[in-house]
């Protein structure tokens, strides 16, 4: 069994930089794509950003095009996604998710990681 763990959100002012992590751990991890996903209060959850495990090809919402970095590191198991430029409205609970073939849903969900801007 795959278990994704985030760390490293926290409470940061408009306009600074922070990071987020995940570490997978488990059976032997080889996915296909990770993403990073994100939910604010009273909304629904809403893709950031993703990278394929092979190759590293990176997507990314409008949102945060140009401000958010997603990198992996094959060897660790472990995913991050740089937020920099923050704004408010990046507020929310940050997960990551894992893929593990290019036609499956995102099968395995970390439990999540505040991230807070304040202006």
């Amino acid at each position: 069994q795959v278990q994704l763990v985030e760390s490293g959100g926290g409470l940061v002012q408009a306009g600074g930089s922070l990071r987020v992590s995940c570490a997978a751990s488990g059976r032997t991890f080889s996915p296909y794509v990770m993403g990073w996903f994100r939910q604010a209060p009273g909304k629904a959850r809403e893709f950031v950003a993703s990278i394929r495990w092979s190759g590293g090809i990176t997507a990314y919402a409008d949102s945060v095009k140009g401000r958010f970095t997603i990198s992996r590191d094959n060897a660790k198991n472990t995913v991050h996604l740089q937020m920099n430029s923050l704004k408010p409205e990046d507020t929310a609970v940050y997960y990551c998710a894992a893929k593990m073939s290019m036609v499956a849903e995102y099968r395995y969900w970390g439990q999540g990681t505040q991230v807070t801007v304040s202006s």
